[in-house]
């Protein structure tokens, strides 16, 4: 079985590479909705939403958003007591179909598209705060000078965070080769492995949270592939 190393390795994924509507772009990204489904990434971010948040959240923040279809599926698990929830996607590029959007209202969620690189709206943030940010395979991309900026502006402008992430493993690095069976291109092979070699393990992400955050940190293993952490708002 592969060994992962003891640090993180970061590495350039195929998919950030390529134009958006490059066909094997389009494969990959459906490939990810498959990939979400054997990680069990919507259900986990569910409760997580579900147990992190005492009350429903009005406003949340979705950083690397994508094309919507991840949290769509989680908006459709959390069920018609969770309503009338503006979203703010945030991604280099607006993916979302008028498909999703429309089944987005169908269930009562308002969906605002805000196109912008991460760190470019972390300078300068113009949405006010919001009662959740999420992210979902995401944080895996960036080095531990940029997570620490990224967690720092994002601490300031939510009582609660919450992630999904790719568990850095020799079991969840083995198990990319197996993703052939579900019929995942060349793109999605690549970039798995990748995303396993960039993810986390341990307390990584707590320990790059702001120390002066009065924030309560759980961080843990879901599953054999996913890496959770929350932060929460010791009041809420």
């Amino acid at each position: 079985m592969a060994r992962p190393a003891s640090q993180r390795v970061i590495e350039s994924e195929l998919l950030d590479t390529l134009p958006a509507n490059d066909p094997r772009a389009i494969a990959s990204r459906s490939d990810l909705v498959r990939v979400n489904a054997v990680m069990f990434q919507s259900a986990i971010m569910t409760r997580l939403m579900r147990t992190n948040l005492e009350r429903k959240p009005l406003r949340i923040l979705e950083l690397g958003a994508g094309d919507g279809r991840f949290m769509l599926s989680v908006a459709r698990r959390l069920g018609k007591g969770w309503s009338n929830v503006e979203l703010v996607t945030l991604d280099q590029a607006d993916l979302m179909t008028p498909k999703v959007r429309a089944d987005f209202d169908l269930l009562g969620w308002r969906v605002k598209p805000v196109v912008a690189d991460v760190f470019d709206w972390i300078d300068k943030p113009q949405d006010g705060r919001f009662d959740a940010v999420t992210t979902n395979l995401f944080l895996h991309h960036f080095t531990e000078l940029q997570l620490r900026n990224l967690l720092a502006a994002t601490s300031g402008v939510t009582p609660c965070f919450l992630a999904t992430e790719p568990r850095r493993s020799g079991l969840a690095l083995w198990s990319t080769g197996w993703l052939r069976a579900i019929g995942a291109n060349d793109v999605t092979l690549h970039d798995s492995a990748a995303s396993v070699r960039a993810g986390f393990s341990g307390r990584e992400l707590s320990r790059l949270w702001p120390r002066q955050s009065a924030m309560n940190l759980d961080e843990r293993r879901v599953g054999p592939f996913t890496h959770a952490f929350a932060a929460r708002a010791a009041d809420r």
